[in-house]
């Protein structure tokens, strides 16, 4: 294996670990006004505070992978990342105020007791996760389908070229997944009504993601050159992800919450790994000609980079994810109402 496939199936990886430990994060921003609808205020802040910690101690952490991912791009494929930030600029402007307007909602929401100022802070919570998510989502379908390149490795085409139905339908998608991950974490993580609240959303919300998966799936034989790629039969990792989206179901129906969120992160893992599946071995696709494209070949750094980069990396990735995994370990017992809140 070249260390050009290794380094994107590598950035393949971090874009998956992104999306199935930051999802789940994004899920409980976009629900955090409705879950915790009550006819007390007082016990609205209660329940939106139950939710916040929920994911209090991983927020941070699991937006390094998006940072990483972009790093990692940056130094192994400059080319991609030239043209891919200059491309998607104003979108990826929009995410980046979106994704700060959230983790300053995070911490400032809890520094005073005020009804309108905790207000506009869980506000920033809901919009700060579902932009991010409805524009990653757009991103990864602009990149499966294809955007305007030009000889010179240039985006051709303006903001609206990526506002097209495939993409918006891959953000609707992403948005509505990371809804039913969320509404299972805060099942798993809590006790009491919220508990059982979260698990009758999530049953709604399953339905929904299957819908909409089921409908991108289709789209995406007409929109992507997925026949040419893979073929009719797209291979195992489609087929297992959409297998695991509808056995969530199953797991839901039992109040199985831990199989069902099990099933959930598959379900998006092996998804995300379809759309790599469907570039490789591009990394963006040129819609006005297929020699156009940015690949593993023409974007890449040298070969004297990547190897010093593949040994920083054996070295310390180990530590991060031991590191990662105490947390999770840490904190993975259940919360309530009676718990020591801290946002």
């Amino acid at each position: 294996m070249s260390l050009n496939t290794l380094w994107f199936i590598f950035i393949a990886v971090l874009y998956i670990g992104f999306f199935v430990l930051e999802g789940f994060d994004f899920g409980v921003g976009i629900l955090l006004p409705f879950l915790s609808r009550d006819k007390d205020p007082q016990q609205v802040d209660v329940k939106r505070r139950l939710m916040i910690n929920t994911i209090g101690p991983h927020w941070d952490g699991n937006e390094v992978w998006l940072l990483t991912a972009g790093g990692a791009t940056f130094a192994a494929f400059p080319h991609w990342y030239a043209t891919f930030f200059s491309g998607f600029y104003l979108a990826l402007f929009i995410l980046l105020l979106a994704l700060i307007a959230r983790g300053v909602a995070f911490e400032f929401r809890g520094k005073d007791d005020a009804p309108r100022w905790r207000s506009l802070w869980d506000w920033s919570i809901f919009l700060g996760s579902l932009v991010p998510a409805l524009l990653l989502g757009v991103a990864f379908g602009n990149l499966a389908r294809g955007v305007p390149i030009d000889a010179n490795m240039q985006y051709a085409g303006g903001f609206f070229n990526l506002l097209n139905p495939y993409a918006l339908l891959a953000g609707v998608t992403a948005v509505v997944a990371f809804a039913l991950y969320g509404a299972i974490f805060i099942a798993l993580k809590t006790d009491g009504e919220i508990r059982q609240k979260a698990h009758a959303l999530a049953g709604k919300l399953w339905i929904a993601s299957v819908i909409v998966m089921a409908a991108l799936l289709v789209s995406t034989y007409f929109q992507t050159d997925i026949l040419d790629k893979l073929g009719v039969n797209p291979g195992v990792v489609p087929i297992v992800g959409m297998a695991a989206m509808l056995a969530a179901g199953y797991f839901i129906h039992k109040r199985m919450e831990g199989w069902s969120f099990a099933m959930v992160a598959v379900g998006i893992a092996f998804t995300v790994a379809t759309m790599f599946l469907i570039l490789y071995p591009r990394v963006m696709i040129s819609s006005l000609d297929p020699a156009y494209s940015l690949t593993i070949t023409n974007a890449s750094s040298s070969p004297y980079t990547l190897r010093v980069m593949t040994i920083v990396t054996l070295i310390f990735l180990p530590v991060v994810l031991i590191y990662q995994a105490w947390s999770y370990w840490v904190f993975r017992k259940r919360l309530t109402v009676e718990s020591r809140l801290v946002y």
